[in-house]
Order: C-alpha cells, then sequence, then structure tokens
C-alpha cells in the first residue's frame, strides 16, 4: 500500500520540527555561551566535542533499545514522542542558564544541559529516521520520502537560520540573553507539537522480524557493512564542512562585515540562503533527477560547494562592501548542501538492504543511529575547530563595543575567513574522494539487490 498524503504531511512535519531544534543548537550554542554568557571558548569546543564522544556510546545503544521495543503503538513511534518532549525541556534550560551562575559553575551548567540534550534528542532521532525503511517499499517511493522529510528538514533548519536573531533582538528588546530564553521556549512547544502529529499518523508497514543484537554483534554488522561505513563517514565530512561555517558566519557578519545592524546583513544573507537551500531539495534535486543518477547529483554539488567556497574566499579578501556579492557563492554552496543532505539520507537508506542481502540482517536502527551520531559527532568536530579559531583570532563579544574589533582587520579576520571557508573545501574535497573509491550502491544494484531479498523471501 502507497503512503498517504497525511502521512507524508505528518512525517514532513516531524522533519520540520526536529531540524529547527537541532539547528538552533547546532548553530547557537557556541555563540550563546562563548559571546554572550562569556564562557571560554576553548571550554566550550572541548565540551560540544567531548559530549559528541560519549555519543559513540550512547548512540549505538540507542540504536539497540529501539530495535528490541515492541509495543502495540510499533517500536519507533514510542520512543519519538518520549525523547521529544524530554529534548524539548532540555533545550529550554539549554538556553535558559541562570543568571546567578559564572565561572566553572556556568561551564559546569553548559555541560550537562549539552550532554543531556545529545541523549534525548537521540532518543527521538534514530527511531525517526529508522522509520523510513520500514515503512517504505524501497525504489522511488523511499527515495521520494527520503527527498521530502530532507527537504522538510531543510526548512526547518532555514527558519531557524534565518528568524533567530531577528526574534532574539525582538523577544528580549535588545537583550540577546533573555530574547535567546524565550526563542528556545517558542521553539521547543512547536516541536512538541509537530512530532506529536507524526506519532498520530504513521505507521509501520513493514519489518523484518529478527532478533535484536546486541552492542557488539551491532557493531560487527556496521564493520561488515562497508557500504554503510563508506556513506557515515562522507557524512561526517560533508557536515562538518557545513557546521564549520555555520558557527562562524555569524562571527563573521558580526566582526567582519559589521556595522551596527550587522544582524540585519546577518538575516537577509540566511534567509536567502535558505530560501535556495529549500529550492534545491524540492526543486533543483528533482529536476536533475530526471536527466541524471542520484550519484552523478552527489558530484554535481560537490563541484557547485567546492566551486562556491573558493568563490566565497576570493570575495571576501576583494570586495567584502556589498553583502549582494555574497549571495554569488552562497548560492553555490546552500544549494549543494540541500541536494547532498537528500542524498546521503537516500544512499544511507540503501545500506540497509545492502546489510540484509549481505549479512542476512535488516537493521534500520543500527544503520540510522550511525546517522545521528556521525551528524553530531562533525557538529562536535566543527565547534571545537570554530572555538580555537575563535581563540586564536581574539574575537569575542567583550571587544564589540570597542576599537578592538576593527583592529583585528589583520590577521584576526584573515584566520576567521580562512577557517570559515579554506577548510570545508579540503573536508569536501576529501569526502568526494572517499565516496567515489569505495561506493557501489548504483541504481541498478540496488535494484538486483531488492529482487534477491524478494526471492530469499518467498
Amino acid at each position: 500500500m502507497k503512503l498517504s498524503s497525511g502521512e507524508k504531511v505528518s512525517y514532513g512535519l516531524g522533519a520540520v520540527g526536529k531540524d529547527m531544534v537541532y539547528m538552533l543548537s547546532a548553530s547557537y550554542i557556541l555563540y550563546y555561551y562563548q559571546d554572550i554568557l562569556g564562557v571560554s571558548a576553548i571550554a566550550m569546543g572541548i565540551i560540544l566535542m567531548a559530549a559528541r564522544v560519549f555519543d559513540a556510546f550512547n548512540d549505538p545503544v540507542m540504536g539497540v533499545i529501539v530495535a528490541r521495543t515492541r509495543t502495540k503503538w510499533g517500536k519507533f513511534r514510542p520512543w519519538m514522542l518520549i525523547g521529544t518532549i524530554l529534548n524539548a525541556v532540555v533545550l529550554y534550560f539549554m538556553f535558559a542558564a541562570p543568571p546567578a551562575l559564572n565561572g566553572s559553575g556556568l561551564i559546569a551548567y553548559a555541560a550537562i544541559t549539552y550532554v543531556l540534550w545529545g541523549v534525548t534528542y537521540t532518543m527521538m532521532d534514530i527511531p525517526f529516521w529508522s522509520m523510513i525503511p520500514a515503512f517504505t517499499e524501497g525504489g522511488k517511493e523511499r527515495e521520494n520520502l527520503s527527498t521530502l522529510a530532507r527537504s522538510c528538514a531543510g526548512v526547518g533548519s532555514a527558519i531557524i537560520t534565518i528568524i533567530t536573531m531577528k526574534c532574539v533582538y525582538a523577544l528580549g528588546r535588545g537583550d540577546e540573553r533573555a530574547g535567546f530564553k524565550w526563542f528556545a521556549l517558542i521553539i521547543a512547544v512547536l516541536f512538541v507539537v509537530f512530532i506529536f502529529a507524526a506519532c498520530m499518523t504513521i505507521r509501520e508497514k513493514s519489518t523484518v522480524d529478527v532478533d535484536s543484537p546486541s552492542v557488539g554483534q551491532m557493531l560487527k554488522a556496521l564493520l561488515q557493512n562497508d557500504q554503510a561505513m563508506t556513506v557515515v563517514i562522507t557524512i561526517v565530512l560533508i557536515n562538518c564542512s557545513l557546521y564549520i561555517t555555520s558557527n562562524l558566519v555569524i562571527y563573521f557578519f558580526k566582526y567582519d562585515f559589521g556595522g551596527e545592524a550587522w544582524y540585519n546583513s546577518y538575516t537577509l544573507f540566511n534567509t536567502f540562503g535558505g530560501a535556495v537551500q529549500i529550492l534545491s531539495m524540492m526543486i533543483f534535486f528533482p529536476v536533475l533527477r530526471k536527466f541524471i543518477s542520484a550519484i552523478q547529483v552527489f558530484y554535481v554539488s560537490f563541484v557547485m560547494a567546492v566551486g562556491g567556497y573558493a568563490a566565497l574566499l576570493v570575495i571576501t579578501f576583494i570586495n567584502m562592501s556589498n553583502i549582494v556579492l555574497l549571495f554569488i557563492p552562497g548560492f553555490f554552496i546552500f544549494a549543494a548542501f540541500g541536494m547532498l543532505t537528500v542524498l546521503t539520507t537516500v544512499f544511507l537508506a540503501n545500506t540497509v538492504d545492502y546489510g540484509e542481502f549481505k549479512n542476512n540482517r535488516r537493521d534500520e536502527s543500527v544503520i540510522f543511529s550511525m546517522q545521528t551520531f556521525v551528524v553530531k559527532l562533525a557538529s562536535g568536530m566543527a565547534a571545537l575547530i570554530a572555538s580555537i579559531c575563535l581563540t586564536v583570532c581574539s574575537l569575542s563579544n567583550d571587544t564589540a563595543n570597542t576599537g578592538a574589533a576593527r583592529a583585528a582587520k589583520g590577521s584576526s579576520v584573515v584566520g576567521l575567513r580562512l577557517t570559515m571557508a579554506a577548510l570545508p573545501i579540503i573536508g569536501l574535497l576529501t569526502a568526494v574522494f572517499l565516496f567515489r573509491k569505495k561506493y557501489i550502491l548504483t541504481e541498478e544494484k540496488i535494484e538486483e539487490i531488492t529482487a534477491k531479498i524478494k526471492e530469499k523471501q518467498v
């Protein structure tokens, strides 16, 4: 039975809410604690990276727990709902640090809330994406749902990048600390509403009932699934490149592009980029797929991203007088990442079928727990790199209202530009080299694997 319109819409809404929450944390947690509250950039970088190391143990365990869950509501929806409610609560407190805290107390508060946020996000995210192979029949239906879900997730991310600073200033009446607290509360409530709607509508339609793996068996299965490992490493490199930029772009506009109303330029750039990213998922990608294969679209996206970053680097050193010039590289970068986000999910879903064919196990939760982990790992790595950049370049709110920011136009700003634009190029080139060498799941290969799996089930 094909997916109903209601299931598609509700699943898409869930993706919107989920990525609104994720983008708020991934893009603004460093800025909130380092630039607004005054926590050391290096301390925050270590916290964010350490939390991702912890996830190396937490995420696979959660994947196993989901795989072993058996309830009358299915094995995915209970964890989606529980994880969402808990994550929403933690999100609010993460951006509502008590004013009385400072120094080591504030660092401890940031560490505890961020680790709890990661745990509860995993609790919801793994079952959310694991449902794709479980209630689709593969082929075009799976690719179309993955495209829809990733497009909606892109909408959620774009909404946050577009409205955050405007809303923070409006809600806090110029007080960023208060503004972030109320903005986080609003996003948390919307998150719960959207995921609840998804849980009430979607259903598991097909799954292979096998014994749940132990952690050891799960890790062994992942190591045996060479295609899954190839895709998740590619995802780490792609997302790390993107998050380095997303973590630093706010500092770029505040301390480099400058101006008293810098957040207006920042919002305008993000509005343009968010619109391009959504269009790339919903229009550019489907159009390109009519003429070329998914893997070919993948390579086209890499060329666009690398070219965009190269152009961005040149423009920042030649002409910083007009924000419209930044739209040129921004178009290629945002469009490329929009399509890459969709494609990596499609490729990862395909590795579930590959794993079943090769290892006689259909481990949706195991495979997609790796996606959750590697995306968060990428954000942690990017945050650590960004924090090192901020420390070396001596950029913080302490210098915002003094001549120090303008005096930093030398090596400090050069370091910011290079980290924001040059490092992502290196990450992307590494990713495309690995993918081209290791990934073998062409459309023809997937059709062949699907047919053989069906033969086994008869």
